[in-house]
């Protein structure tokens, strides 16, 4: 009299355990470096490059901000802060993180002209 199956008489590989647990996790540690090169680097790079352009900008440099706005530095007030003007006499202080690009580098706007 057999009762018990053959396929619940054999046993797993107490050895392998450990192996078949690395194999099964190394999918996802593939997964998360190329997720790092194809999409956490490009960003962090772009980051970095808009960070050193907002940096540089000094007066007479013609600025895209964010909302659409194109005008001309006409002075660096602070760190975070720089002076835009917009159309003839009107100037707005407006955010350097909320600038988007430059467009042109300028010669800067002398004093006495």
């Amino acid at each position: 009299m057999n009762f018990i199956t053959p396929a619940f008489a054999q046993t797993a590989g107490g050895a392998a355990g450990g192996a078949d647990m690395l194999i099964q996790l190394a999918p996802f540690g593939i997964i998360l470096i190329i997720m790092y090169f194809l999409i956490l680097r490009p960003q962090q790079q772009r980051a970095k490059q808009h960070q050193d352009m907002v940096a540089n900008i000094r007066r007479g440099d013609t600025v895209v901000t964010n909302g659409g706005l194109i005008g001309k530095v006409t002075k660096a007030i602070d760190d975070n802060e720089v002076e835009i003007e917009i159309a003839p006499n009107v100037r707005v202080r407006q955010s350097r993180g909320a600038i988007s690009e430059v467009r042109a580098k300028g010669e800067p706007v002398k004093e006495n002209a």
